[in-house]
């Protein structure tokens, strides 16, 4: 070929060599498919939880569960032994929705590890009162309306509960005047103990009302 207008390939050859260029590339690959397919490793079998015994004494009847030992307090509750009243609100210990008290003192259920507890006694909303027979705080959040929504006040109650025994132990907070002296019961106080429980509807005020009026008319009793 001496010329360039020798060259006689057509647009219909070029396209004929590009696909059996393509193809012969594509069959050592393909070949070389299965061998890589028999090497590959087999899916491992999913590791079955780790199971235990837990013995907890809740809203004072003795119960005895075997649970995965990654279940949460509040989910041994709610699943376990469906106490709805405890709710899950963020599942990180912001909200307080899932306030329990646990040996006197209130905890965010959902960060605690039911296998922690072992022998402790749990005491829920349930376990507080009834509707027949309310506990004096739960007919205080009624009076004062501290409540909307409703899903943030088993929280707030059981925490509530709680906070008055704090103050009566003489327990300091952030906003204490003292360290040794028994801390005051005022609305600061009050604001600063309950800070860790979310309402979002914002009845605030109302909560405060309703402890004020809870811890004056059980002054000197116990919670």
């Amino acid at each position: 070929m001496n010329h360039l207008s020798d060259l006689t390939l057509t647009r219909r050859d070029l396209l004929i060599a590009g696909a059996l260029t393509a193809g012969a590339s594509a069959v050592p690959a393909l070949a070389a498919a299965p061998a890589a397919a028999a090497a590959a490793p087999l899916p491992v079998a999913p590791t079955p939880p780790v199971m235990g015994k837990v013995s907890l004494r809740i809203n004072g009847k003795q119960q005895q569960l075997q649970v995965d030992t990654r279940t949460t307090l509040l989910d041994l509750l709610r699943e376990n032994l469906q106490l709805s009243g405890t709710k899950k609100g963020c599942d990180h210990g912001q909200c307080g929705a899932c306030t329990v008290i646990v040996d006197g003192r209130r905890i965010n259920s959902c960060l605690s590890l039911a296998v922690m507890h072992e022998g402790a006694e749990v005491t829920t909303i349930e376990g507080l009162g009834t509707p027949d027979k309310l506990h004096a705080m739960q007919a205080a959040f009624i009076k004062h309306d501290g409540y909307q929504c409703g899903y943030c006040t088993p929280g707030q109650i059981c925490s509530a509960v709680a906070v008055i025994e704090e103050i009566r132990q003489g327990l300091p907070s952030h906003v204490s005047g003292s360290l040794v002296e028994k801390p005051l019961l005022s609305p600061a106080e009050l604001r600063e103990r309950m800070s860790g429980n979310i309402c979002r509807c914002g009845a605030y005020s109302n909560i405060i009302d309703a402890i004020t009026e809870y811890a004056n008319a059980t002054q000197g009793g116990k919670a």
